[in-house]
């Protein structure tokens, strides 16, 4: 019972923060004006046609900037004791899930050296899970040997 307690490592994974919601609004903003005054400039000439597709323009840029703030509320809490791996991924839109393998039994893969498109995935009973998709790179590496070593410590607990 207090093996249970014994945590090996505890690791909250999210993503880069974005910009604030105001510093984004402000750059909206100022890509809107920037866009009416060519607007207004190519009405004058009688290019009334290319109007849309600026105000599509400053749409999408809104879109993806609403998109990135969504994406970033995602999060990945990883709890590793002598007896269980667990892995309680929260996604943008409020759903949980929950993970829970033995880690006696888990492989993790991950390319050496590491490269740009390197994903971090465990491997028990023939399923695969993917780690800190959303982690740069270095970051992705770092926590793969944190999590290397602890698994190790993991199985030769005495």
């Amino acid at each position: 019972m207090s093996e249970d307690r014994d945590v090996l490592l505890d690791r909250v994974l999210r993503p880069s923060p974005p910009l604030r919601p105001r510093t984004l609004s402000l750059i909206v903003g100022l890509f809107a004006l920037a866009n009416l005054v060519l607007a207004a400039s190519f009405l004058l000439d009688g290019a009334w046609l290319i109007l849309p597709f600026m105000v599509a323009g400053v749409a999408l840029l809104a879109w993806a900037f609403r998109r990135n703030l969504i994406a970033a509320g995602r999060e990945e809490h990883v709890i590793l004791t002598p007896s269980s791996l667990r892995i309680e991924r929260k996604k943008p839109n409020g759903h949980r899930q929950d993970i829970v393998l033995n880690p006696y039994w888990v492989r993790l893969e991950m390319d050496e050296p590491p490269e740009h498109n390197s994903q971090l995935t465990l491997w028990s009973h023939g399923k695969g899970f993917r780690l800190g998709t959303f982690l740069a790179p270095s970051e992705r590496a770092s926590f793969a040997q944190a999590l290397r070593s602890a698994l190790w410590a993991a199985r030769h607990r005495a």
